[in-house]
């Protein structure tokens, strides 16, 4: 499956959350990332995220798109104010 991550957190954990990031996808902008995993690798990166971010202040959306013509959006964490 084909998955982009973007996130919205504190400058404190900024860099633990990229460097979470990196092990499992490419990086396209400062907080956006893409990259093909299994389902496996996807677990594990959630797993990874949940670890590094507050879930009370910081936001991560994961888009996952399956190779059939389905879509799917995770999020983890405060949702930014719009």
């Amino acid at each position: 499956m084909f998955v982009i991550l973007t996130y919205d957190a504190e400058s404190e954990r900024l860099s633990k959350i990229r460097k979470t990031c990196k092990k499992y996808l490419l990086p396209v902008q400062r907080s956006v990332f893409e990259g093909h995993l299994t389902e496996k690798r996807l677990r594990l990166l959630k797993e990874d995220i949940a670890k590094a971010i507050n879930p009370e202040k910081d936001h991560v959306i994961i888009y996952v798109m399956s190779y059939g013509d389905q879509f799917q959006k995770l999020e983890i964490g405060k949702k930014a104010r719009r």
